[in-house]
């Protein structure tokens, strides 16, 4: 048996291989949300710089080519011409270990951002622990996912933000998420866009209302993918595949 964890491998494999049981299982969120104790928002948002007035586009996760760095950071200057106060916050450490090429990429990125004059208006966290990110990722007003190969659920960093309730921006899905409706639980836009990316900012941070209701909705929506569902699911399976062979 071999289980995928998202819609598009499960439909290339199943058109391309012969596999005798095929399961889709997603994943989950690798950060638990763990609010920190005695959390205060603005002063959370204060002593990273930022102010209860500016808007704060939050990312997480490690700098990669396929995650679309470059469109976002064009994204935030062009927000900003049009004299929206936005913020970046990037969570996380920069590259990892698992892909050399992150580096290069992350030294490309730090080329654009002086570039572009937004050295002022980035705060990059670094590596931090699971309780530090649940309290940068509830202080930031909504995020930004601009996947350059769209959004999927095997990304991490995307299960991560539904399991906040952040509001949520991200690309079109290259195969078909019916789970995931756009205004409805993210705000969905082309990659490589970044035009498109800078409105969409401008139209959530316009629209409170609107971010905490996809906030709430992306919540319901991840209780989808806890890692305990997922374990049952996982052994139903395996159950199933001794239960064909006895």
């Amino acid at each position: 048996g071999v289980i995928v964890t998202n819609r598009g491998d499960e439909q290339r494999l199943y058109a391309e291989k012969s596999i005798a049981s095929l399961r889709h299982i997603p994943i989950g969120s690798n950060i638990t949300p763990c609010v920190p104790p005695d959390y205060n928002r603005s002063v959370w948002r204060a002593a990273l710089g930022f102010s209860d007035e500016d808007v704060v586009v939050g990312y997480f996760g490690f700098l990669n080519a396929s995650k679309g760095i470059e469109t976002l950071l064009q994204a935030v200057r062009i927000a900003q011409n049009n004299t929206l106060p936005v913020k970046l916050l990037m969570i996380g450490g920069r590259t990892g270990t698992s892909d050399p090429a992150n580096i290069l990429y992350a030294k490309e990125i730090e080329e654009m951002v002086e570039d572009l004059g937004l050295n002022e208006h980035i705060h990059w966290t670094g590596f931090v622990d699971n309780t530090a990110v649940s309290g940068h990722m509830l202080a930031a007003d909504m995020f930004a996912l601009p996947f350059r190969d769209g959004v999927s659920f095997r990304r991490g960093s995307l299960m991560a933000a539904l399991a906040h309730g952040c509001a949520i921006i991200t690309t079109h899905p290259e195969t078909d998420m019916v789970d995931l409706v756009s205004d409805e639980h993210v705000r969905l836009v082309p990659p490589d866009s970044p035009t498109a990316l800078a409105l969409a900012i401008e139209d959530l941070a316009d629209n409170p209302a609107l971010r905490e209701n996809m906030g709430t909705n992306a919540h319901t929506l991840s209780e989808e993918f806890t890692w305990e569902k997922i374990a049952r699911r996982s052994a139903d399976y395996f159950q199933e595949l001794l239960d064909t062979r006895s």
